[in-house]
């Protein structure tokens, strides 16, 4: 793989992810292998303790996907091209709108996008399928448990999709904060 990367990987992975979500209930044993792997580690845990079980089953998907994030992405290009766009961007905030010097300095700026959103997104190769995996499994534990107990499932207010992607996206940032990732 080139220095910026390719977005072949991340559409066959894509592909894959969506694959799963549309054959979870139709092909059973990717359901079946979902549940033969998760029920006894995560189900464990979120039976032992719905809200303590579920905010350490993301702290631990936040840990593992910031570390692929890390090292599976060339920090030091992603830090030079953030550097260059943000040198770039103090000198269009200098320029008066609508000028020629603006737009073509405008128009550099998005050259930044494609290799940046190349190297970001690299690590959906390795994330994407066990992530997909992961909401798939529960949607249908949760959808199980409410069932059961013929209540909905809250977290702080919040249903667990809600407290799911909220979690992940502050443990994400505090993680990527601590271990220092662009």
């Amino acid at each position: 793989m080139n220095k910026e990367g390719s977005f072949r990987p991340i559409f066959i992975v894509m592909v894959i992810s969506l694959a799963i979500a549309y054959f979870w209930d139709k092909v059973l044993i990717i359901k079946n292998t979902a549940d033969a792997i998760l029920n006894p580690s995560a189900g464990a845990l979120l039976i032992w303790n719905l809200t303590y079980g579920m905010l350490i089953i993301l702290f631990i998907i936040s840990i593992f996907t910031t570390l692929l994030q890390k090292y599976a992405t060339d920090q030091k290009a992603m830090r030079e091209l953030k550097k260059e766009q943000k040198e770039l961007q103090e000198e269009i905030k200098k320029c008066e709108k609508g000028s020629k010097e603006y737009t073509e300095l405008s128009m550099q700026s998005f050259k930044f996008m494609g290799p940046m959103m190349k190297l970001g997104m690299r690590p959906i190769i390795y994330t994407g399928v066990p992530l997909i995996l992961f909401f798939r499994w529960f949607m249908d534990f949760f959808s199980a448990l409410e069932l059961s107990t013929g209540a909905q499932i809250r977290f702080f207010g919040l249903s667990w999709f809600w407290f799911y992607l909220i979690s992940l996206m502050v443990f994400s940032m505090i993680l990527r904060k601590i271990m220092k990732v662009v």
